[in-house]
C-alpha cells in the first residue's frame, strides 16, 4: 500500500496525508486541528499512528495548525532550519521534538522516503517534495505547490513520478481582471509567485509519461480561479494527448478521495 489523500488545499490552508502499510505522514498543517481531524476521519484514516509532520515553508497556510499537530499527536516536527527559526515562534511548544532536514538532501520516516526540492516561492526556505516507498519501488509522488515557476531541477525530480499533486493556483484572465491590487497581481502570477492553470499543464507536459496515474489541481486561488476551469485547462491537454488517467482537483473544505501512488 502506498497511497495519498490532499487533505485540505489553498489560500486558508494546506494538508495533505501520504501512507503506506506501516507508515503515515502529514505534509503541511496550514489549517485548524479540528478541520485536519475531521477531514482524516472522512477519509477512513487513523490519527492516532501518524509517524511525522513535514513542513513545506514559513507561509501560515502551511504552518497554521503545526504545533497543535504535532502536541495532539506527540510526533515530531521535520522542517528545514532556516523555515524552523523564522515561524518558531508560532509553533509553540513540540514535546516529540524537531527534525531539520537540508533542502536538496533526502530522509526518511518509516518506510517513506523523502527527497526535498528547493522552490523558487517567496518563503525564507521553501520545498517541494518527491515521495517513495522502500517496499514499492516503481511507484513515486511529487508534491508541488507554491512554486513561483517550475524549474529545470524540479523537472528533473519530477520524472517517472506515478502520481502528482500540482499546484493549479490562478487562471490568468480572471487574475488580471480581479479585485487584486496590481503589486498582488505581480506577485502571484511572478517568478515567486504561483503557478497558472496554464503553466501546470506545461509542467505535466514536460514530464508525462505512460505510467503516471493520478494528477491532483492543487492550491487553487479563491479569487482568481474555479475548479471547473483548473480541471477542463488540463483535461483539455490530457484529451490532446490521448492520455487517459484520474485527475482531481483538490478542495479547501473537503479532502480527496485515498488514490493508489
Amino acid at each position: 500500500m502506498f497511497q495519498t489523500s490532499v487533505l485540505a488545499s489553498g489560500s486558508k490552508g494546506n494538508c495533505t496525508l501520504i501512507r503506506t502499510k506501516s507508515t503515515k505522514i502529514l505534509v503541511d498543517a496550514g489549517t485548524s486541528g479540528k478541520k485536519i481531524w475531521e477531514a482524516i476521519n472522512k477519509i477512513g484514516a487513523d490519527q492516532n499512528k501518524i509517524s511525522g509532520l513535514i513542513i513545506s515553508h514559513d507561509h501560515s497556510d502551511h504552518i497554521k495548525g503545526a504545533g497543535i499537530v504535532c502536541r495532539k499527536l506527540n510526533i515530531p516536527l521535520y522542517i528545514s532550519r532556516l523555515s524552523y527559526e523564522s515561524c518558531l515562534h508560532k509553533l509553540g511548544k513540540l514535546p516529540a521534538g524537531v527534525e531539520h532536514f537540508i533542502i536538496g538532501k533526502s530522509f526518511s520516516i518509516g518506510d517513506i522516503c523523502i527527497e526535498t526540492i528547493p522552490s523558487k516561492h517567496d518563503a525564507i526556505d521553501g520545498c517541494n517534495f518527491v515521495f517513495t516507498s522502500k517496499n514499492m519501488p516503481g511507484r513515486k509522488l511529487t508534491l508541488a505547490t507554491d512554486l513561483g515557476e517550475s524549474s529545470r531541477y524540479l523537472l528533473v525530480k519530477m520524472k517517472n513520478s506515478t502520481s502528482i499533486i500540482l499546484e493549479s493556483n490562478h487562471d490568468i484572465q480572471m487574475l488580471l481582471n480581479g479585485p487584486y491590487p496590481p503589486p498582488l497581481k505581480q506577485r502571484v502570477k511572478g517568478q515567486q509567485g504561483h503557478l497558472s492553470n496554464n503553466q501546470a499543464v506545461e509542467v505535466i507536459a514536460e514530464v508525462i509519461h505512460p505510467k503516471l496515474t493520478n494528477i491532483i489541481l492543487a492550491h487553487l486561488s479563491e479569487e482568481n480561479n474555479k475548479p471547473s476551469l483548473a480541471f477542463t485547462t488540463m483535461e483539455h491537454y490530457l484529451k490532446k494527448i490521448n492520455h487517459s488517467l484520474k485527475l482531481l482537483v483538490a478542495d479547501q473544505c473537503e479532502p480527496t478521495e485515498i488514490i493508489d501512488i
